[in-house]
């Protein structure tokens, strides 16, 4: 039996093969054959119709036989700072886990979480929100939770394939990712967004303000939103009686040097304003020190079997596609013709809030979420002409639009901690669509007049 995922994966190949042969009129050849090759590997990531790890490799064979664009574009993610702080983050992972440090941490959280289930989601969420204020990598807190929450699902009995491994890993991470956009540097979307408004029109979004904008509704509203969807989604029953997690003994050096490094790491992360090394460079930094012989935290043996390598390629197709979406011009042509569409007028706050913020997610779907505000920044002028408002304001609902998550592939730290917690992403995408329906139905509607209610329109 044709599973239905299959039908859609199916007939969204047919409409980039469409594409590639009929380029709409203004769209150039250039950009219809990199807009069919986006189309038909973001339908294969968000149906799962093939391993994603395939998808990427896919990606890049196509994009080099027909030469959609030059190597250096469709290659670009393995070069970028995004690829190298997940290959550092995955070492650290390994060297957190093997040292018995994952163990330790698990520990000392399930004492303060207990044993019931909603208090353990809830507990989860709480400190992914937390790190976010303290580590300016998502990725970075993705690959130092990861290992501590699979420690915990193993201590609680939620072994792989259970409601409760899911719920943990789905919750820690959208936890730590999402609520993030509402904190200034927390995201690289919103990183890209300030670099790209600094350098055009000389606009730097003040951390306080960002953070009473965004974070009463995106950041605690939100987290209270996964809270209850992974409840609801993957229920499960309260853990065992006896001890989630067996009480570590002494520290051995191993142990007190992977916390070493981590703290120092962690100091370099949320120092990145003063001393501006970049998050991928501190990873590597503690990667490259950990694998060295004589330190012996992570062996060549351990090297090679437990990093997970499928994610790198992953992680590297993610971050070309929107090379490839930029380089054929279809991101320009896009948001041009979306902005003769959406109708924005002077006066219909309402509307041009919903609107623009819709555009910026579409975009984020189709390009990935650090392509949407790079994409979008440039035609901020034209927005606030058409709105009557101040391009700050324009600027920010393109926030709020990227941060409105419609699948997981768009963002890579969530598709690493869901291979890393061998939860399929049929799980996270269910949670992801739970999510936006309600952000769609609630959120947005009380963020307008959150807005509203600050003089943010008048």
């Amino acid at each position: 039996m044709v599973k239905p995922s299959h039908l859609v994966a199916g007939a969204g190949l047919l409409a980039a093969g469409a594409l590639a042969l009929w380029p709409p009129p203004g769209l150039p050849v250039e950009g219809a054959r990199a807009g069919a090759l986006v189309v038909a590997t973001v339908v294969l990531l968000a149906t799962g119709a093939l391993p994603e790890f395939v998808t990427a490799i896919l990606f890049f064979v196509v994009a080099m036989l027909f030469a959609v664009a030059p190597a250096e574009v469709v290659f670009s993610g393995f070069h970028s700072a995004g690829f190298w702080i997940v290959f550092g983050g995955l070492v650290i992972g390994v060297g957190v886990r093997g040292t018995g440090l994952a163990g330790r941490l698990a520990h000392a959280i399930t004492g303060r979480f207990g044993r019931r289930y909603a208090a353990i989601i809830t507990g989860m969420v709480v400190v992914g929100v937390a790190l976010s204020f303290l580590m300016p990598s998502t990725m970075g807190r993705i690959l130092i939770l990861m290992p501590i929450v699979l420690a915990m699902a193993d201590g609680f009995g939620y072994g792989p394939g259970s409601n409760g491994r899911a719920g943990l890993v789905l919750a820690s991470s959208f936890g730590t990712m999402i609520p993030g956009f509402a904190i200034l540097p927390a995201t690289l979307p919103a990183v890209v967004l300030i670099g790209a408004s600094q350098t055009q029109f000389g606009i730097a979004p003040v951390y306080g303000t960002w953070l009473l904008l965004h974070f009463p509704v995106l950041g605690i509203l939100k987290a209270v939103a996964i809270i209850v969807l992974t409840i609801w989604l993957f229920p499960e029953q309260d853990a065992k009686a006896t001890p989630a997690v067996e009480a570590p003994g002494a520290m051995a050096g191993r142990e007190r040097l992977m916390v070493l490094l981590l703290s120092l790491a962690l100091v370099l992360w949320m120092t990145d304003f003063l001393h501006h090394i970049s998050p991928a460079w501190v990873a590597m930094g503690v990667a490259a020190v950990i694998v060295l012989p004589f330190v012996g935290i992570v062996s060549p043996q351990d090297f090679d079997s437990k990093l997970n390598f499928a994610s790198l390629f992953y992680v590297g197709g993610v971050l070309g596609l929107g090379g490839v979406m930029a380089h054929g011009g279809l991101g320009d042509w896009l948001a041009q013709n979306a902005l003769e569409l959406l109708d924005l007028r002077p006066g219909r706050d309402g509307w041009n809030f919903a609107a623009v913020s819709t555009l910026s997610s579409l975009l984020a779907m189709l390009a990935t979420q650090p392509s949407a505000p790079a994409i979008l920044t440039p035609l901020a002028p034209h927005i606030a002409e058409a709105t009557a408002l101040p391009i700050e304001t324009v600027l920010m609902m393109i926030v709020v639009g990227f941060s409105a998550l419609v699948l997981p592939y768009q963002t890579p730290p969530l598709v690493v901690a869901m291979q890393l917690g061998s939860v399929p992403m049929r799980q996270g995408n269910k949670l992801c669509l739970a999510l936006l329906a309600v952000t769609v139905v609630l959120l947005l509607p009380l963020d307008y007049l959150w807005w509203r209610a600050l003089g943010w329109f008048g």
